[in-house]
């Protein structure tokens, strides 16, 4: 046991020592080496062997002290504290790699945020020429099947950026090889070609003549709001389909996307060129969501090079195979045109350029970054065409329209929240809960530590030794 000496010796202050209790020591307390001591100061708690923090516990215990754990006194948690400290070459790496991890998602969403002002512009771009394409040029056919050929760069854009980002050098026609076993192991055969490719080509065309079609009805806001409300038939046609997880955030999206729609038509009392429009904006989205949910159906699992080659090898398609259908409206006089010379190249070859831009922001985007912000894009533009159309054109919108065009955007992004939004939603509540009763309880904690500190100081503790 330590002598007086020692403790002269040692630094500290000089302390009052009592005899062992050899009958009143807690149980799962350690004994020192030659018993048990209480020893006490007459000033700082600090200079005391064991003995204080035993009769600390001891208060604690038979004041029944909220929170209190047998020998997890206030110099204890001190103790514990310092002793799961880490050390500094260990906090180093904790900080390098959140600093890392930051970096990445900050350099992610700055990338997802010029992505969706990249879609957004594209998509704008692209209807707002098609309007100025009709005005000298009106044959929404001819003008698809053009702008659709161009998607047979996409697997050419996609090979030079491959190249330039990996260290990986195939030739062309074996990366080609490579992605074509998205059509089986055995690559893509003229049966396959023809079986894959066609439904996907009919209904790429189906959507995008349909879309230009409206456009001659209706103003571009209109349009392009109708056309978000394929993301409501996406999740109907995969409810039913491919049997996904119903949810009825989505059903209530649902049904405000139809409520928009009947509003819209309603505008000009379901007649005349405005319900016509109405229905072929309707139309398009349809076939989108048509085309994309058998896409998600058969392609669900492709990568982007994969993807890149699909997206080609449709373009191949409608060049050979549906070329044919503008020469039969040509000669039917359905879509007449004069000579090539006289065709207005510069706006189709502009609205082809926006719309390849488009669908390769679209597919790389969902790679790059968030694919919730390629949707927020694609949401954007109906401001973004309002704005064009209010500014240039000086288009007066009436107030159903208005109304019509903010529900749609409305359900479009109840569309957006994650499947399991509702269960982290209550997570989310109940951590800030478990946040401010802890918050709590530490106050409370604080101001009894405290006071029993002042308590010491002032002598005024009494200290049952029985």
């Amino acid at each position: 046991m330590m002598s007086t000496e020692t403790v002269f010796e040692s630094g500290d202050q000089p302390c009052i020592r009592l005899e062992p209790l050899k009958s009143t020591h807690l149980p799962g307390k350690s004994t020192p080496t030659g018993g048990s001591c209480a020893v006490f100061t007459d000033s700082s708690p600090k200079a005391t062997a064991n003995g204080l923090h035993d009769i600390e516990d001891r208060i604690l215990r038979i004041t029944g002290y909220y929170g209190y754990n047998p020998g997890y006194s206030s110099h204890r948690r001190e103790d514990g504290s310092e002793s799961h400290a880490e050390t500094p070459g260990s906090e180093t790496s904790m900080e390098s790699q959140s600093f890392h991890t930051c970096a990445n998602t900050a350099l992610k969403v700055l990338g997802g945020l010029l992505m969706v002002l990249c879609v957004s512009s594209s998509w704008v771009g692209t209807t707002q020429v098609v309007k100025l394409t009709f005005q000298s040029f009106s044959c929404p056919f001819f003008i698809s099947w053009f702008s659709s050929n161009w998607n047979i760069l996409i697997f050419p854009i996609y090979y030079s950026g491959h190249v330039v980002t990996t260290r990986e050098k195939q030739t062309p026609i074996q990366k080609f090889r490579e992605c074509s076993k998205l059509f089986g192991e055995d690559g893509m055969t003229l049966k396959l070609f023809v079986k894959r490719t066609a439904p996907f080509s009919i209904l790429w065309t189906l959507t995008n003549y349909l879309y230009l079609l409206a456009l001659k009805k209706l103003t571009a806001t209109d349009v392009s709001a109708l056309y978000c409300c394929h993301k409501a038939f996406v999740f109907l046609l995969s409810w039913i389909v491919l049997k996904d997880r119903f949810m009825g955030v989505r059903i209530v999206a649902a049904i405000m996307a139809i409520t928009g729609i009947v509003m819209m038509a309603y505008a000009d009392g379901f007649h005349g060129d405005s319900f016509v429009g109405v229905a072929l904006a309707v139309g398009s989205a349809s076939t989108s969501a048509l085309y994309k949910v058998l896409f998600k159906m058969f392609l669900g699992s492709a990568n982007l090079g994969e993807v890149a080659h699909f997206l080609s090898t449709m373009g191949f398609f409608n060049l050979i195979f549906i070329s044919c259908v503008p020469l039969i409206l040509y000669f039917t006089r359905v879509e007449h045109w004069g000579s090539l010379s006289s065709l207005p190249w510069g706006y189709m070859c502009g609205l082809a350029g926006l719309w390849l831009a488009f669908n390769i922001l679209v597919h790389v985007g969902v790679v790059l970054t968030y694919p919730i912000l390629i949707s927020i894009g694609t949401l954007l533009s109906v401001p973004g065409n309002a704005a064009v159309d209010l500014l240039k054109h000086e288009v007066i919108f009436s107030v159903v329209r208005l109304a019509a065009t903010c529900i749609i955007c409305l359900g479009f992004l109840l569309m957006l929240l994650p499947e399991e939004w509702d269960s982290v939603t209550l997570r989310f509540l109940a951590t800030i809960a478990d946040k401010k009763s802890e918050d709590h309880g530490e106050e409370l904690t604080d101001s009894s530590t405290h006071t029993r500190s002042r308590s010491r100081a002032n002598g005024t503790v009494s200290i049952p030794l029985a």
